[in-house]
């Protein structure tokens, strides 16, 4: 199920889920969510999910310790996250729903569900997902077998508050983002973008980073918890001199909540440097990292060349496939393959530009391979 935002596609799931149980069509199936707390939060406990379109004599007991939906009649569903791939070796499924594929991280998940898709006569899934033109998303809709269902958001605008459509879908009709959330079209990257899905990020994508020698975590701060996101990008440099992207952590927060993410992922990834750009709040940023942990190795950048100057040679690193991308981000690829030069630059795309140019281009002439 392709659709766009608002469409439906969680009820969808959990209606499938529900119809296929009480029928006793399946018996073992598996829930998988982008991450553990979109399958608690969106599939089994949402307004959508599969809690609440159970009807009262037919409600299921769900046991979070257990990541376990257990049905009257005996059937049972198995809850997993994408961001654990090897919880899926082992167990066999008859039936599963898949929510949002398009933002799974590893696509390891997707193919450990398959080789336990084997229990039964006639197993099946189903996916619901906001397309992102991700090789897995490709593939599955080229598959001969799947059966593809198609919606837009306005095809749900009678159960949608008047006031999403007047702020946000105004806000994108008519652009390329719209096309994708709202149309649920499956779009080619801006031909004038400079970084390229195919060739210059699903080519060198990675599952595990090597040995690092360092560790950046970078900033793009933003000044309110309504505003801009603020972009928090983790890269590596490997024992090979190549650049890891390890974590995209952007948030949209007030800046009290984005430095004790930043720090907290410095910490976690026991990072050698904290960088955020300095245009936007000056000393301030510096202060609200110290005053998360006064111990962090920060450096305080200054945009004070344009974005492309400062783009360029981060994609000419990708272009030479000197940059890897560990699992998949699926927003911040977004960012980097949809923004051409002239436009705003987003904020996930600029801390990952500075974390990039911290490890492997500053200081330091750019070698082109």
């Amino acid at each position: 199920m392709r659709a766009g935002r608002g469409f439906g596609k969680t009820r969808s799931g959990a209606e499938w889920v529900r119809g296929e149980v009480e029928a006793a069509r399946r018996g073992r199936l598996a829930l998988v969510g982008a991450t553990a707390a979109d399958a608690r939060d969106v599939m089994i406990e949402g307004p959508s999910g599969v809690l609440a379109v159970a009807p009262p004599w037919f409600r299921p007991k769900y046991e979070p310790s257990k990541r376990r939906v257990t049905w009257p009649n005996g059937a049972v569903a198995s809850v997993f996250s994408a961001d654990e791939p090897d919880r899926l070796r082992g167990p066999e499924h008859d039936g599963a729903w898949c929510d949002e594929v398009a933002a799974w991280r590893y696509r390891e998940a997707w193919d450990n569900l398959q080789f336990g898709m084997r229990r039964g006569r006639d197993p099946r899934q189903v996916v619901t997902t906001t397309p992102r033109p991700t090789a897995l998303v490709r593939e599955l809709i080229a598959d001969r077998t799947t059966a593809e269902t198609r919606g837009t958001t306005y095809d749900n605008r009678v159960n949608l508050a008047e006031g999403f459509f007047d702020g946000i879908i105004r806000k994108y009709e008519g652009t390329r983002l719209g096309r994708q959330e709202l149309l649920a079209e499956l779009l080619d990257d801006n031909p004038y973008a400079l970084w390229k899905r195919e060739g210059m990020i699903e080519r060198y994508r990675v599952r595990s980073a090597p040995t690092l020698r360092r560790v950046a975590v970078a900033v793009d701060p933003s000044g309110s918890s309504t505003g801009a996101e603020c972009g928090i990008v983790a890269v590596g440099l490997g024992t090979d001199e190549r650049g890891y992207v390890l974590e995209d952590a952007s948030l949209q927060g007030s800046p009290a909540e984005w430095a004790r993410v930043a720090v907290a992922l410095y910490q976690r990834l026991g990072a050698d440097r904290l960088v955020a750009e300095s245009n936007f709040g000056g000393e301030m940023v510096e202060a609200l990292v110290r005053g998360v942990d006064r111990s962090v190795s920060y450096r305080a950048v200054t945009a004070s060349r344009g974005k492309v100057v400062r783009a360029e040679p981060v994609a000419a690193l990708y272009e030479q496939g000197r940059v890897s991308h560990v699992g998949t981000f699926p927003r911040l690829e977004d960012e980097l393959c949809e923004w051409v030069a002239g436009e705003a630059s987003p904020n996930r795309l600029d801390a990952l530009v500075w974390g990039v140019t911290e490890l492997m281009i500053r200081g330091k002439e750019l070698v082109v391979w």
